[in-house]
């Protein structure tokens, strides 16, 4: 298995990319590039870790059975196609339906222009400013759009437009938390917070607090937002990680608030929020949840069916420095699930 995935991901490799990383790693860790590059194809080869993985991981500080600890791609993969079902996911990767089963978690308005007409649109705007409209099977923040209704001559054209650019969802505006709109007022900043049913129960096994960057709506990492960890009592204990700049900044660098020691306000009633949400489609039982904080409490974002595995594993992120994340998933597993 490790001989596929090793050979899966040198078919897919980008050498600029990898050796860019090898230059990063090096002078981090004061380590010859020759030294770190063998690393990596080890690593490749025997515990399935990609030269993106070993960068976030911090491999370079940690050897031996410490690196078994960690939760690989596969590893992820594999969780998901055995705790969720195939014939249940479209529940959670079409956004309309995700809307309607999982209504009473919302918190908003929301209507799906592939079967609303005019005069339902035109309800929906109704004492609206502006609105957010969207792709219904996009992910990571693309074909997401901040529309405001002044910029067009009347709801009519407006309706147009957005069926024309195959945007049938519109939601009304999230009014975050005031706590949470000061870390950076630009944007919607979420929780992370990931589901596992396990014996008919569920666990929140970990959980991030995800913000945009300059200029951002939107707080998603691959559109250059951020990301910091959030303990179990909903305080951040680490400087947010800018993945496109491959940086750490302890202040946010638009609102210059701090992050470590930022309460999450209501978070102990978003982990609530989710544990109940995971109890809604069981056949689907590994979930990542974004959550925003409104003005009297958590509202459902989305569910993602495959969960990440690497923020959670940032090296400079782990509570136990050196530890990954699988103690923690075969803990609440009951069984040893993975196998390295």
């Amino acid at each position: 298995m490790k001989i596929k995935t090793f050979c899966r991901r040198l078919r897919a490799l980008s050498l600029k990319r990898m050796f860019r990383l090898i230059h990063a790693v090096s002078r981090e860790s004061h380590t010859p590039r020759i030294f770190i590059l063998i690393d990596m194809l080890w690593c490749a080869m025997r515990y399935g870790v990609g030269y993106l993985d070993y960068k976030v991981f911090g491999f370079a500080f940690i050897h031996g059975e410490a690196r078994k600890t960690f939760m690989t791609m596969d590893d992820n993969l594999s969780l998901v196609r055995t705790s969720n079902d195939k014939a249940y996911t479209y529940l959670f990767d079409q956004k309309c339906a995700f809307n309607e089963r999982f209504q009473d978690f919302l918190g908003r308005e929301w209507l799906d222009l592939r079967t609303a007409d005019l005069e339902a649109f035109a309800d929906f705007l109704r004492g609206k400013e502006d609105f957010f409209a969207k792709e219904v099977d996009s992910f990571g923040g693309k074909g997401v759009s901040h529309i405001r209704v002044s910029d067009y001559p009347d709801d009519k054209a407006l309706y147009q437009t957005l069926r024309g650019r195959g945007q049938y969802l519109v939601e009304e505006t999230i009014r975050q938390n005031s706590e949470m709109e000061r870390l950076h007022p630009g944007s919607i900043n979420t929780l992370r917070l990931v589901t596992l049913l396990a014996h008919g129960e569920p666990h929140v096994m970990y959980a991030l607090i995800r913000i945009g960057g300059k200029g951002q709506c939107i707080d998603n990492i691959c559109s250059g937002g951020m990301y910091a960890p959030v303990d179990e009592n909903g305080l951040i204990f680490h400087d947010a990680f800018c993945e496109a700049e491959e940086r750490f900044y302890d202040c946010h660098p638009e609102s210059g608030a701090r992050f470590v020691g930022f309460q999450v306000p209501y978070f102990q009633e978003a982990v609530e929020l989710v544990k109940k949400a995971a109890m809604v489609v069981p056949q689907v039982g590994y979930v990542g949840w974004d959550v925003a904080i409104g003005v009297n409490g958590p509202l459902l974002i989305e569910g993602n069916v495959i969960p990440g595995y690497d923020m959670c594993q940032n090296y400079c992120h782990l509570k136990k420095k050196g530890e990954g994340i699988l103690p923690r998933f075969e803990k609440v597993m009951g069984m040893a699930f993975f196998h390295h």
